[in-house]
């Protein structure tokens, strides 16, 4: 995907860069959030909108974005510019180590079990281990705490691919 700059996102038409935008966070509502508040004087500005508006999601809107989702350390299941990001992200996430691989699985499983829905963590920068250790420590949330971390998760992944889309 090339990168649009500023002055592209805030000059691209609102039904070319809505798909673009939903790569980023699966929510119509903030979708429409990010694309209403345009033109952006700088990427600070667009990005503290998009924050604002990822942090006011309903608990029904961070179930249904969790869904576009894959677990840490499995690959996308639809091909798009979301999987080879979510594949950057996880870059930490090293396939060739079969322990870590097993470990993270069961503890996905162990987390589903618990809260109903895929840990989800911005994973970029962070190690296999790393991931393990946060997820360790989330089990201790109550499901209402936990979808707030997811929220705040969610944001960040966001804020993450909107750099990239303005290649900020």
């Amino acid at each position: 995907m090339d990168e649009l700059g500023l002055d592209g996102f805030n000059a691209a038409p609102a039904e070319d860069l809505a798909p673009l935008l939903a790569e980023c966070l699966a929510v119509p509502h903030w979708v429409a959030s990010v694309l209403a508040a345009r033109p952006y004087s700088s990427v600070d500005d667009l990005l503290e909108t998009a924050d604002r508006a990822a942090n006011e999601l309903s608990p029904e809107e961070i179930e249904s974005a969790i869904a576009g989702h894959p677990r840490i350390g499995e690959r996308a299941k639809q091909p798009g510019v979301s999987a080879s990001w979510s594949s950057a992200e996880q870059s930490g996430v090293d396939g060739r180590d079969a322990s870590l691989a097993e470990r993270l699985l069961a503890a996905n499983v162990a987390y589903e079990n618990h809260f109903g829905h895929i840990y989800l963590v911005c994973a970029t920068g962070l190690s296999g281990e790393q991931m393990l250790a946060d997820l360790a420590e989330r089990m201790a949330n109550d499901p209402a705490s936990e979808l707030r971390v997811v929220n705040r998760e969610l944001g960040k992944i966001a804020l993450l691919r909107l750099r990239r889309v303005v290649g900020a």
